[in-house]
């Protein structure tokens, strides 16, 4: 049977050759070559938009209803930064700032974090940890993409085993989207009820 998703990703990169903004181009193409169901995308790049820092006054300022409703759209949201100072990116969490439980509450999300240097673990933590405060559903498997300047180049993914990271998240971006709850975890090769 085949079902819509629609599956969005925001960019949390501002940079012209954004390494984050080829790495969730990877997860979006993953996400679509899922063949039993009917999918579309939307790369939802800050670039684009104007939000000014987030003023607790004004939670409608520049484009911010704009991003709630492509935000809201979203069957799986998949979020995506740079690794800055070991953590996330100011323009990504300006975003989510704008946003909240009424987006993101019950909301299959997937994360990717792009680095200069060594495994980004500590990036990915923290944006779990918005997302858990925002009560979403996010995804086990996560994508860290350490050593950009040689993982990526070209406007792809040069790293055969992190590219295939990067399709298998937007594969289950599609799989878990609109989940009420995860299946629980087994031992290999148990059924759920043994």
């Amino acid at each position: 049977m085949t079902v819509d998703t629609h599956v969005v990703a925001i960019c949390g990169s501002l940079s012209d050759d954004s390494g984050t903004r080829t790495a969730l181009r990877t997860v979006l193409d993953g996400a679509t070559a899922v063949t039993d169901t009917e999918v579309t995308t939307d790369l939802i790049d800050l670039r684009e938009l104007s939000l000014p820092p987030r003023d607790g006054d004004d939670r409608d300022a520049g484009d911010a209803p704009a991003l709630r409703a492509r935000v809201a759209d979203a069957d799986a949201l998949v979020l995506g930064t740079p690794m800055y100072h070991g953590s996330y990116s100011a323009p990504l969490k300006n975003a989510l700032d704008y946003c909240g439980r009424d987006e993101l509450g019950g909301m299959t999300v997937g994360l990717v974090c792009v680095a200069g240097g060594g495994f980004p673990r500590q990036a990915l933590s923290h944006l779990r940890g918005v997302c858990d405060a925002l009560d979403a559903w996010t995804l086990p498997h996560q994508v860290g993409v350490p050593n950009a300047a040689t993982t990526i180049g070209d406007g792809e993914i040069t790293d055969d085993d992190i590219a295939a990271r990067a399709r298998t998240l937007g594969e289950q971006a599609v799989a878990y989207a609109n989940v009420e709850s995860f299946p629980e975890l087994t031992a290999a090769g148990a059924s759920p009820s043994q």
